[in-house]
């Protein structure tokens, strides 16, 4: 990932942990941004509207923007509902992902929303870093406009996987598989953040569609975030407590429904993945043979 930087005010909904013990329990408020949140990159570039209830995220000739919790968590969900750039966004990249902050051992769980030349699909890019290992990226085509509405999209975060959402379908799973040496984000709390930021070097189709700053300034849209976790520092009893509701049977696995939905996706919009990529990998990852 890129850029850490971050955002002025927002209707943060909830972060809030359903727990069964008091010990494990970090209740759920209403929270401005402020509470929650503070500005890491060009609060110039982030306004609030409606009071808060949503934030614009500005990319100009001048900079990008984004923000950052005050706050790490140790396992849970996390999710926001976004509206990305319309029109032709090639070049942009907005971000929403979580990380240790702890650089060469760092573990990170990236949505990157690469943008697009007008009438072209979105491809959202996921990336897993564990223990300072990345290089674990996969890239869908969104089968939707996300410009034209908010989506939510989700992280959650346990002893068994991880799982990235768009609008509750599950469109990667990333599996604990520590017993057979596979790296996994089981040791260190990780912040929540995002970006929106210029990077046509890469961004959309390798780099060959350039941001066209005739378009600018982009726009992106934000609102409803909403963090169930424990947070860091904080009882150490909390993440290891498996009555976290996030710890519990349901979601230790995709359901039936969650497994079909996840096929689909695969199958129709998946358009990169690095376990396939045999110039990259000529040796299948570990990792890619757990299946879900």
């Amino acid at each position: 990932m890129h850029p850490r930087r971050a955002l002025n005010h927002i209707t943060l909904a909830a972060f809030c942990v359903l727990a069964c013990s008091p010990l494990v329990s970090v209740l759920g408020r209403p929270a401005t941004f402020l509470q929650d949140f503070r500005v890491s990159w060009a609060d110039s570039h982030i306004r609030q509207i409606n009071g808060g209830e949503a934030i614009q995220l500005i990319l100009d000739q001048s900079s990008g923007c984004g923000f950052a919790s005050k706050r790490q968590y140790m396992f849970g969900r996390v999710s926001m509902k976004i509206k990305l750039i319309p029109g032709d966004s090639a070049g942009t990249v907005t971000a929403f992902y979580m990380n240790s902050d702890t650089d060469s051992v760092r573990d990170e769980l990236d949505f990157e929303f690469l943008g697009n030349r007008s009438g072209q699909p979105y491809t959202v890019q996921t990336n897993v870093y564990a223990h300072g290992k990345g290089d674990r990226e996969q890239r869908v085509n969104l089968w939707f406009d996300p410009a034209a509405d908010f989506h939510t999209y989700s992280i959650l975060w346990n002893h068994h996987h991880v799982v990235f959402y768009v609008d509750q379908v599950p469109i990667r799973v990333y599996k604990n598989n520590e017993a057979k040496r596979v790296p996994y984000p089981t040791y260190q709390p990780m912040g929540v953040y995002s970006t929106l930021w210029e990077a046509d070097d890469w961004a959309t189709r390798g780099g060959l569609e350039k941001i066209d700053w005739s378009k600018a300034p982009f726009y992106a849209y934000y609102k409803d975030f909403d963090i169930e976790g424990c947070s860091a520092p904080g009882l150490a009893s909390c993440a290891s407590n498996p009555k976290n509701w996030w710890e519990g049977a349901p979601y230790q696995q995709l359901s039936a429904v969650e497994g079909r939905r996840y096929r689909w996706v695969r199958m129709n919009h998946m358009i990169y993945d690095y376990c396939t990529d045999r110039s990259r990998y000529p040796t299948v990852p570990p990792e890619c043979e757990a299946g879900i």
